[in-house]
């Protein structure tokens, strides 16, 4: 049996194996057989994509190589010994096909799929043929059925309480980072919010990568439980503690097919709250000409999948449709947003308007769920929060459970400002394009890269007056974003 050599190659999302061409007691022809295999040890085991190796000084003679995620993924220790052998497709594979030639797939037949996917059993492609299938078409009960599978294949996350809040945004505006102003209001009115977030994968920055500018997101749950029993909430990276594993694999294959179609959008959604311990939600569907949601009729189908999937999964939902026309708050990207998220705790009298009352009218809504608070009466009571300053502390007291960030962050030092063509008044603003500008920047892996909006819809302009400003940390980010910015600005300038 050959043992493991761990080999730094980062082969996201595939397992990948390494096997020297010859040495190794099998044939040419067997290597053909071999090109997907079985890795078997201790207590788990892995497919992986095989790779054959001809240079000695990367693999020996009875060693087999595994690139990072697959020696992740098998958890054993480099030198142990393993089993391989020809990889047999999973069974569901058949119910794949079934899906592709368009039958409706059954409970048993979708968690198997679900399962099979979470134990990385699938290639991307095999994945994305399944994604694919979906798209094409997903009727309501296998959506409910694929958010029960995901969760199921995942940890839960449990806490002591009867009430557990959380509220999510279904994404696609730049710099909506409500999340870090709704989280502190509803802890210092005493509801519990454990709030776990994804990084970005498509946008210039997730809630997890914001809030990494101000505090440590990377949290075990043990960590997790003993900072929301201090301070009735969390702003946490949802990754470490395993929630909904099979919705991160098939992330990593519906983004780069772009692939984002309601039904896995609520499946996705759902699966993680649930896995979450929620029992109420409050969902934010902005709706605008660039969003993901373009149509007032498209947001309340939307919102009637969103209500019958968490019905069936006890989630007490209260679905708002709200204005995506165009980015919420000034910063795009971690720095200017956490910039911008704290110039709102904080009252500053220059802090985005627009970030504040839509984070009050979320916390209002989260905070209406209280069944100690007389109807009606949550927005007044979130604004009573932040008014006060008592969001403020909150939020300063989460930092410090957290871990207070010790690197001082700011800003690209390299800066680039994209000015008005004509005179005119700003008609439109594309988030997509705003965004894509954002992240060539370098945005959200370089914190400080991004861009800060001088401009809104409606604000009068003359020619060279300044709409927004770039900022990176390199030149060539900033020679990326300028460009895409001078072919298209995304601002829309009506005479």
């Amino acid at each position: 049996m050959p043992k493991i050599r761990r080999i730094p190659i980062d082969t996201h999302p595939e397992n990948t194996a390494f096997l020297l061409r010859e040495g190794n007691g099998y044939s040419p022809e067997q290597f053909q057989a071999l090109k997907k295999i079985r890795i078997t040890g201790r207590c788990s085991e892995i497919l992986a994509t095989l790779a054959l190796v001809d240079d000695g000084n990367i693999l020996k003679p009875g060693e087999i190589g595994l690139g990072e995620q697959a020696f992740r993924r098998l958890g054993q220790e480099e030198g142990e010994e393993v089993e391989i052998a020809q990889a047999r497709p999973p069974a569901s594979l058949e119910y794949v096909r079934r899906k592709i030639d368009g039958d409706t797939l059954g409970d048993s037949e979708i968690s198997a799929i679900i399962r099979d996917i979470s134990r990385h059993l699938y290639s991307p492609m095999e994945i994305g043929a399944f994604l694919v299938a979906c798209a094409g078409f997903m009727s309501t009960p296998e959506t409910l059925a694929m958010t029960r599978a995901m969760v199921d294949v995942g940890s839960r996350l449990k806490w002591d309480s009867p009430l557990v809040v959380d509220k999510h945004c279904i994404g696609g505006i730049p710099g909506n980072r409500t999340s870090m102003i709704v989280v502190p209001i509803v802890a210092a009115h005493g509801l519990l919010i454990p709030k776990t977030s994804s990084r970005a994968i498509t946008s210039p920055s997730g809630t997890a990568d914001t809030m990494e500018v101000l505090a440590n997101v990377d949290l075990t749950g043990e960590e997790m439980s003993t900072i929301v029993a201090q301070e009735r909430a969390v702003l946490a990276w949802g990754g470490r503690v395993n929630l909904s594993p099979a919705d991160d694999v098939l992330i990593s294959v519906e983004r780069p097919l772009r692939i984002d179609t309601y039904e896995q959008m609520v499946a996705s959604i759902l699966s993680k709250k649930a896995a979450a311990g929620s029992t109420h939600l409050v969902i934010d569907i902005p709706v605008g000409p660039t969003a993901k949601v373009r149509s007032q009729s498209d947001a309340v189908r939307l919102r009637k999948l969103f209500e019958y999937v968490a019905r069936h999964m006890n989630i007490v939902t209260d679905v708002v449709i709200t204005d995506g026309s165009q980015p919420v708050g000034r910063g795009i990207g971690p720095v200017l947003e956490a910039r911008d998220v704290m110039a709102v705790l904080r009252n500053e009298a220059d802090a985005p308007e627009d970030l504040r009352d839509h984070a009050l009218l979320l916390a209002g809504r989260v905070l209406d769920f209280d069944p100690a608070l007389e109807g009606g009466r949550g927005y007044a009571r979130a604004l009573e929060m932040l008014a006060s300053g008592a969001a403020l502390e909150a939020m300063e007291r989460l930092i410090e459970a957290q871990g207070r960030q010790t690197a001082n962050l700011q800003p690209g030092s390299h800066q680039f400002e994209v000015q008005a063509q004509r005179k005119g008044a700003v008609r439109a603003i594309d988030c997509h394009q705003i965004a894509r500008i954002a992240r060539l920047a370098g945005a959200p892996m370089d914190k400080g890269a991004g861009i800060d909006l001088v401009r809104k819809i409606g604000e009068q302009v003359r020619r060279g007056d300044t709409l927004y400003r770039i900022y990176a940390n390199t030149q060539t980010g900033l020679g990326f974003a300028r460009e895409l910015a001078e072919e298209d600005s995304g601002y829309e300038l009506q005479a």
